[in-house]
């Protein structure tokens, strides 16, 4: 029978369920809390950003960072999902894969998988499903396992 893998993730949590049918209970392979992303940039960052002098002039100006440190942690929590997903891959865990996330991060996250586990993917969910329990979701998912 095969198993499909539901990947349901915002930037802070995430969780990898499995489902072997459109009718039976998923179980719940991994829970993933990903606890930078709960920061404030003030905790985020170490110190005041430096400083530089104008091109032109004798004017000096604070210098801006050139990402968003929110948008960084999550950026390295979609690559940790994708790790444990191509885990589940090359371990035989899964046929299928459904993720489920708001659309950035859903962005993130596909770009993080591998091309081998990319070709799993059955269905992508833009949507917020995080604070969903198991039977929600899969009443929501059941077209797609």
């Amino acid at each position: 029978m095969d198993t499909t893998w539901i990947v349901v993730a915002d930037a802070t949590r995430g969780r990898i369920l499995a489902a072997s049918g459109r009718s039976g209970p998923l179980t719940n392979v991994e829970q993933l809390i990903h606890g930078e992303s709960r920061l404030r940039d003030t905790e985020r960052i170490s110190d005041r950003p430096g400083r530089s002098f104008d091109s032109f002039g004798g004017g000096r100006h604070a210098m801006e960072t050139q990402t968003d440190p929110a948008e960084q942690d999550a950026i390295r929590f979609a690559a940790e999902i994708a790790q444990r997903v191509e885990q589940g891959r090359t371990g035989g865990d899964f046929d299928k894969l459904v993720l489920v996330a708001p659309p950035r991060f859903l962005g993130h996250l596909r770009k993080s998988l591998t091309g081998a586990a990319a070709k799993c993917v059955k269905a992508e969910i833009h949507k917020e499903f995080t604070l969903l329990d198991d039977e929600d979701i899969r009443m929501r998912l059941a077209e797609y396992l």
